[in-house]
């Protein structure tokens, strides 16, 4: 009768132990959907990224700007990215319909911090599995490159 109060109490601790273990990982998940969801619901278009560039006004396409921006791409940027196809990062025409020029300038200058604070740039590299480079691009330089990408909305690579 010892025996079977022994393997009785065995078995009920390793129940119990079981049990809680699965209620941790619930825990643990839990954050993680409530994580993922809240990247689904940021409006890209009002996401201004996290950098330097806090508001920027854009006004008619200058298009001497986007030509210099041009070569600033060609130079720095197309090992990875084509304006309409996947590289290994992401295709970049309509770019400037799908995000806020900030978060743009933002991501071109501070692809580091991006990539670990921001949702959007954080699921990009869900997505694409390679982080950005950060090109040491100035502010003056990433906003020819941005002006470059406004003329890009739904032309294919030249």
């Amino acid at each position: 009768m010892g025996f079977k109060v022994i393997v009785l109490a065995i078995f009920a601790v390793l129940m119990t132990s079981c049990g809680g273990e699965g209620k941790k990982e619930e825990k643990v998940s839990a954050p993680a959907k409530e994580q993922k969801a809240a990247i689904e619901e940021i409006d890209p278009m009002k996401d201004k990224g996290i950098g330097p560039i806090t508001s920027l006004t854009l006004g008619e396409i200058d298009q001497k700007m986007a030509d210099e921006g041009k070569a600033i791409f060609t130079t720095k940027c197309t090992a990875c990215h084509k304006i309409s196809k996947r590289l290994i990062g992401p295709a970049l025409v309509g770019v400037t319909e799908r995000r806020t020029p900030e978060w743009i300038m933002n991501m071109i200058l501070n692809p580091e911090v991006m990539v670990v604070e921001n949702a959007a740039a954080k699921k990009l590299l869900e997505e694409y599995l390679a982080p950005m480079a950060n090109q040491n691009l100035t502010e003056e330089e990433a906003r020819l490159v941005l002006e470059y990408f406004r003329t890009k909305t739904s032309e294919t690579d030249e």
